[in-house]
């Protein structure tokens, strides 16, 4: 091959803008020409004519397309990564096929579409994360389900039963946003010429033997995925690599035991370093998972030990782990965050042949436990001491302590079935990928991803407690308690109690049961309210969890609805079953606390 296309593979990734520059893009001088002659054409079409009545024309093809809102209004760069993706792509495979058994390139431009609107959504991107997302959906063609709801969507039951139809038909499915009737992507011998043209092209674009970067995107919506397929969806997209969690334990082990051995080696200050979050509980999402590394320095001697005492603490870390980076040997790719801020330390552990990683805050903290034993409960003189701070505090400090019960939250969430895990997955999928928290944050704040963890297992806790169970009937009941959120009243006695001696603890628990609703207390920080009241926009949340419930992920295999499990609503346990804790007896709240509550101790 004497043309551009000769070249391509011999592209390094760093070098992809020059090239679109310099084979793809057309001059300015050229676009602008290209446009005054269609422009005048198309006035010419439409004088008057005595044979035929034009009432409109409209431009076509690569430099005019007429799609609204799913291809309009897009920005120069991405414009450029569909041309370099479909053109290029397009023009590779018609050479090793004829012109009548190739796929139409409006598809693979939808598809460009797809990843870059799914995985990143910015005005500048790095144009070969972009080309490595589109060639991993051609990867996964078997899988691919793409479609826009912007000019049609399930409201009409005419459109409804055909989109259900066409997103039922057999992969891969890619509708025109314009026509629902249309499948661009038919062509059963073209695909699988794009699969092996993928595999080579995302080969010659790998970093240092890595795969490099890439987008988030899934080949297929969660919203299109049937409920009796929902474990294959968690088995193949959501479940972290088994290889990669166990190197990441490996690193996490190496790295703590170095920071403990040489964190302030010239002075009396000791540290104990602990491994929490989504990594630790087993809970984490094969991509976008964030972690904590919490280091308890005996120099902390309280909760609001001074500023710059963390700074210092942050400082030898920070200096620890660079040597930690210099003299071990790592499995997985060790980068540290360079921030200027002194009181704010991050690093990451990615794959060196995958694209998972792990985002992970180190996080300074008092040790508030001790050397607590495992299955024992906290000294109610712990929390007696969090509470008079929270107390006498002018601002609210509910759950600004929660690193310090780090091993509490861990503890309470590892020791759950698998399943329950997968279904926690689900939802803080449906929450952080499906448009939830993308969509919704620049409407309002929305509530932690713990407060939903939270509530899937108290959904589990009072709907099934099966080791195994329909995914689907879960997965439904937490959005049912997200729509009724206006009712929650969710807590957990295993850490404490009303029953505990300190009355400061008593008293302030029903306080918190006093609260806007919902209330979701944090199992190990009773100041930890991540239901929040009305200080997260639980409406939001709830009107996205309504209008999923019509989706695929909802019904049987024959169509027909699934149905929730029976939890306990209004009112979600303890004293939470009745509307204010002042018209209840004293009596009255410690046997729903003890009867209703959580995982009773």
């Amino acid at each position: 091959m004497g043309s551009w296309e000769s070249h391509l593979y011999e592209q390094p990734s760093e070098k992809l803008e020059e090239f679109i520059q310099d084979y793809l893009r057309p001059s300015e001088d050229c676009q602008k020409d290209i446009d005054q002659s269609v422009d005048t054409i198309c006035a010419v079409l439409q004088k008057s004519c005595q044979s035929l009545a034009v009432t409109g024309v409209a431009k076509g093809i690569t430099f005019a397309q007429p799609q609204p809102h799913a291809l309009q209004h897009r920005n120069r760069t991405s414009l450029h990564l569909w041309n370099f993706s479909h053109i290029s792509f397009w023009s590779l495979c018609q050479e090793k096929l004829d012109n009548s058994s190739l796929l139409p390139p409006y598809a693979l431009e939808l598809l460009t579409v797809y990843a870059w609107e799914q995985g990143c959504g910015a005005e500048d991107f790095d144009m070969a994360e972009g080309v490595r997302t589109v060639l991993s959906l051609i990867k996964k063609q078997e899988q691919l389900c793409v479609y826009w709801t912007v000019n049609y969507n399930f409201g009409d039951e005419t459109i409804r039963n055909i989109l259900l139809s066409q997103l039922q038909a057999p992969r891969p499915v890619i509708l025109d946003p314009t026509d629902p009737t249309n499948n661009v992507s038919k062509d059963n011998i073209c695909w699988p010429l794009l699969k092996n043209e993928a595999l080579n092209w995302l080969h010659s674009l790998r970093q240092n033997e890595s795969p490099g970067p890439s987008w988030n995107v899934l080949p297929a919506p969660l919203y299109m995925t049937p409920g009796h397929l929902l474990d294959k969806f968690i088995e193949d997209f959501l479940q972290p690599d088994q290889t990669f969690q166990d190197q990441i334990k490996k690193a996490l082990e190496t790295i703590c035991s170095f920071l403990e051995e040489n964190c302030f080696r010239h002075s009396t200050t000791k540290i104990q370093v602990i491994h929490g979050g989504s990594t630790a509980k087993g809970t984490a999402l094969k991509t976008g998972s964030n972690a904590n590394l919490v280091v308890f320095a005996d120099s902390l001697k309280s909760y609001t030990f001074p500023k710059n005492e963390r700074c210092n603490i942050i400082k030898e870390i920070h200096k620890q782990l660079e040597a930690c980076q210099q003299k071990k040997d790592f499995e997985v790719k060790f980068e540290i965050s360079k921030w200027k801020a002194p009181w704010v330390l991050s690093f990451t552990l990615k794959s060196k042949v995958l694209n998972e990683s792990v985002d992970f805050e180190v996080l300074p903290a008092f040790d508030a436990l001790g050397e607590l034993m495992s299955g024992s409960t906290p000294s109610p003189r712990t929390y007696a001491e969090l509470i008079c701070l929270y107390n006498s505090s002018d601002v609210s400090l509910g759950g600004e302590f929660s690193a310090c019960f780090t091993k509490l939250q861990c503890s309470f969430v590892h020791s759950l079935p698998p399943k329950l895990k997968d279904l926690i997955r689900l939802v803080k999928h449906w929450y952080k990928w499906c448009g939830c928290e993308r969509k919704l944050k620049q409407k309002g704040s929305l509530p932690p991803k713990y407060a939903l963890e939270l509530l899937t297992i108290y959904a589990w806790e009072k709907g099934s407690r099966a080791q195994d169970f329909d995914l689907a009937e879960g997965f439904r009941t937490v959005l049912e308690l997200v729509k009724q959120y206006q009712h929650l009243c969710i807590f957990w006695t295993v850490n404490y109690s009303l029953n505990d001696e300190s009355e400061v603890l008593r008293n302030f628990l029903l306080d918190q049961m006093k609260r806007t609703r919902p209330i979701i207390l944090d199992p190990a920080d009773p100041t930890g309210d991540v239901g929040g009241g009305d200080c997260w926009c639980w409406h939001l949340l709830a009107k996205e969890a309504t209008e999923w419930l019509p989706s695929l992920c909802f019904k049987d295999k024959l169509g027909c609805p699934i149905q929730p499990w029976k939890c306990k609503m209004p009112g979600s346990c303890g004293a939470g079953m009745y509307s204010t804790v002042n018209e209840m007896h004293y009596s009255e709240v410690l046997d729903s606390w003890a009867s209703n509550a959580g995982r009773n101790v």
